[in-house]
């Protein structure tokens, strides 16, 4: 009798280990390590959320026309505090006057004493300077 349950104990924990394993691993295509950051009006494909980045950032991705004006996109990177660390600009590489996404390429320089974590900025280009017509996303980074 005691055998049986010692076995039986040794199966049922087998299988709860073997049902956690194929729990955690991942399934194709939902690696959050090389997950875009998606929102309603951009998406940015480089750096992704959470990578570890340098000081000269390449940023890529889309964005709705109507964040451009002139085919620029402002960027912008903040410590945690908010404190804006670096700049820099993105421009459109295709016509950028739609409502449509539109592929945009560019660099935020940060600045050379920062290291630590961050959040990349895309800022929609708000040349009438009105607060109603600012509108913003960021993710988290880290800066090497």
């Amino acid at each position: 009798m005691q055998t049986k349950l010692i076995v039986a104990l040794a199966v049922l924990f087998i299988v709860v280990i073997a049902a956690a394993i194929l729990i955690a691993l991942p399934t194709p295509g939902s690696d959050p390590e090389n997950t875009p950051f998606v929102s309603e009006n951009v998406i940015v494909t480089a750096p992704l959320p959470g990578s570890t980045v340098g000081k000269m950032i390449s940023v890529r991705g889309s964005a709705r026309g109507n964040w451009f004006f002139e085919a620029n996109l402002p960027l912008a990177v903040k410590d945690p505090s908010g404190k804006q660390i670096g700049q820099g600009f993105a421009m459109a590489t295709e016509e950028w006057m739609t409502t449509d996404f539109v592929p945009f390429e560019g660099k935020v320089e940060v600045q050379a004493d920062y290291t630590g974590p961050a959040k990349l900025v895309v800022m929609k280009d708000n040349a009438s300077g009105l607060p109603e017509n600012d509108a913003s996303v960021e993710f988290d980074i880290v800066v090497q």
